[in-house]
Formats: C-alpha cells, sequence, structure tokens
C-alpha cells in the first residue's frame, strides 16, 4: 500500500480505466464472434428456449415415473417434432400464399398510384407515371421474398435446432433441476416464454380471425406475421397493425373497411399487449423501456429481423438469472430501471 493518497488514487483510476478498456474490446469480439456465428448461434438460442419448453416432460417421465432418461428425450421430441411440424407447415402454406398474391398485388398496388398520379397533376406536380409503375411492380415482389426469406433459413435450420434440442435434453440432470437455485431460474424463464408465446399466439390467432371477418384476402399470413412480431414489444405490435394496409387498399374500394383492418387489430393489440401480457408476465417483464430499445437495437445489428425477435426474451430471460443470484441482482434491477440504494460520494 502507498503512503501517497495521490498516487494510490492514480492507481486505482489506471486499473478502473484498463478495466473498462477490456470490458469493451471483450465486447467487441464478442459481438464480432455472434455476427460471424449467427448461423449456428440462432438455432442455438431457439434450441434452448423449445428445450426449457418441453423439460417438463423429461422430468416427469425420469422423476415422478421413475423411466430411463431416453425415454423422456424421446417423448419431449416427439412433442418437439410436433410443434416443428405445425410451424412449418404453417409458415409453408403463408409462404405460398404470399407467393401466389405477390403478381397480383403488385399490379394493384401499381394501378392504384393512378389516384396518387391525379392528384399530382392537378397540384399541378409532373411524375413519370410508367417508370413509378414499373418500379413498384418490379421491387414489390423481391420486397416480399427478401422478407419471407428470413422465415424461411430459419425453417431450413430445423434439423440443426432438432440436434441442439436432443443434446440438451439429454445433459439434463432431472434430479438437480427441481431443488435449488437452479429450479427457481429454470421454472421463472420457463413460465416467461410459455406465457409469451400463449399471448403471441393469441393475438394472431385473433388478428387472423378478424381480418378473415372483414373479408382481407392473405389474413392467414398477417396472423402468422402478428405472431413473430409481437415478441418485439411495442414497434412489433405497431408494424403488424399497419403491415395489412397496402392489401387492404387494392382489395376495397371503401376507406372504411380499410379503416376496420387497421383499427380492430390495433384494439386486439393493445388490450392484450397493455392489459393482459403485464397481470401474465410479473416478474419477467419488468424491464426498463431504454433496455429494451437498446435491447433491441443491439440484436438488430447483430442478427437483423430474427435478432430484435429474439432480443426481449433473451433479455428477459438474463434479468431473471440475475435476479435470482444475490451478487449479480444489482444488474437484474439496473435492467429495470432501478439504480441501486445509496448515494454517490463525489470529492470537491
Amino acid at each position: 500500500m502507498s503512503d501517497n493518497p495521490l498516487l494510490e488514487r492514480l492507481q486505482q483510476e489506471q486499473a478502473w480505466l484498463i478495466t473498462w478498456a477490456l470490458v469493451v474490446l471483450a465486447g467487441v469480439a464478442i459481438a464480432a464472434c455472434l455476427v460471424v456465428t449467427q448461423a449456428v448461434m440462432i438455432p442455438f438460442v431457439l434450441s434452448i428456449f423449445l428445450a426449457l419448453l418441453v423439460s417438463p416432460v423429461v422430468d416427469f417421465a425420469v422423476v415422478k415415473c421413475g423411466l430411463p432418461k431416453i425415454v423422456g428425450v424421446g417423448a419431449a421430441m416427439v412433442v418437439v417434432l410436433t410443434i416443428m411440424a405445425i410451424a412449418g407447415l404453417m409458415l409453408l402454406a403463408g409462404y405460398q400464399a404470399i407467393q401466389e398474391a405477390t403478381r397480383e398485388y403488385s399490379i394493384s398496388t401499381a394501378d392504384l398510384s393512378e389516384e396518387l398520379f391525379s392528384t399530382l397533376s392537378g397540384l399541378g406536380l409532373t411524375v413519370d407515371e410508367t417508370e413509378i409503375r414499373g418500379e413498384v411492380r418490379s421491387r414489390l415482389p423481391a420486397f416480399v421474398t427478401q422478407t419471407v426469406g428470413t422465415v424461411s433459413n430459419l425453417a431450413s435450420s430445423g434439423l440443426l435446432i432438432f440436434i441442439f434440442v436432443v443434446f440438451l435434453l439429454a445433459g439434463r440432470d432431472s434430479k438437480a433441476a427441481i431443488t435449488g437455485i437452479y429450479a427457481a431460474i429454470d421454472a421463472k424463464v420457463r413460465r416467461y416464454l410459455a406465457t409469451k408465446i400463449a399471448i403471441s399466439a393469441v393475438t394472431g390467432a385473433l388478428v387472423w380471425a378478424i381480418l378473415s371477418v372483414l373479408g382481407l384476402e392473405l389474413a392467414y399470413v398477417f396472423g402468422i406475421l402478428t405472431f413473430l412480431l409481437n415478441f418485439i414489444p411495442s414497434l412489433g405490435s405497431i408494424v403488424a397493425t399497419l403491415l395489412p394496409i397496402p392489401v387492404a387498399l387494392a382489395q376495397f374500394d371503401s376507406r372504411w373497411q380499410v379503416l376496420w383492418v387497421v383499427l380492430l387489430p390495433g384494439a386486439v393489440q393493445m388490450t392484450l399487449g397493455n392489459i393482459v401480457e403485464p397481470k401474465l408476465m410479473g416478474e419477467g417483464l419488468k424491464l426498463h423501456p431504454v433496455t429494451i430499445l437498446l435491447s433491441l437495437a443491439l440484436w438488430g445489428v447483430l442478427w437483423g429481423i430474427m435478432g430484435m425477435v429474439l432480443a426481449v426474451p433473451m433479455v428477459a430471460s438474463l434479468r431473471i438469472v440475475l435476479m435470482q443470484i444475490e451478487t449479480t441482482r444489482p444488474l437484474g434491477n439496473l435492467l429495470a430501471g432501478k439504480l441501486p440504494e445509496g448515494g454517490v460520494v463525489v470529492d470537491d
């Protein structure tokens, strides 16, 4: 210990700067690795969530029924295969519906622009109608294909997800999973994921039903997109509500029908997202809006659309883990916007 207070303080500050510089460099290196390995890491994260959801099947077979682990893992994998098959069929049906309607709606959207051209001409503005119409017809199919491309890539990773889930369940210690701090973390994360998926599924189903009753084509596709976008808080619900507008404008002559296409699904999103979901989520949803915004931005940069879909479930799960450990609890509170108690002493 140095007798010189100034020298000691300089050494502490130097150590602090070195530590945080290493943290920043490590963060940059980890981010770069996540970008490079996203083709593997995205399926791995999905497999972790899926394994958590079906792990009670393994625990029940091993602990309650006394069966060999291979039987429990086999039963869980039947559930996983059923989930993946249903999801795959839904995505395939949605993709085929979009492909069939792409050309029709690209032409309808281009024809719809005639009203805009007439309005602009009445205001004395000149536009090249042929060029704009050609751009719309050529770019809309490509845009739709690129939008669905992310989901198609995810579906093609199904085998990798299946393999990851098998190994995660095979390495699970069912007896240790039902006791201690690990059990609390396991149960709370599973409860959060199951609740979030259930609410998203109900939201997507209601939007699908409403749009079908209103007679909107591609209502099934918009239901699936609503389910996926519901994992992105606030922004996702807004995008899901606005997505059907181009199709509604191209299909309906009455602007009231277009308005109902926006208002009714929007009311469902507001009710489930702002009233029902917070009551059911409880502790897992307590994330500060800035935390949500930063996580969406960070994971969106790293993994694109899938990163934004997975961002909040990952951060919420991380907070649940941090809150169960005494040492890391202040970090969990920080994610919820709760600053550490007590003030900071600043020397004059």
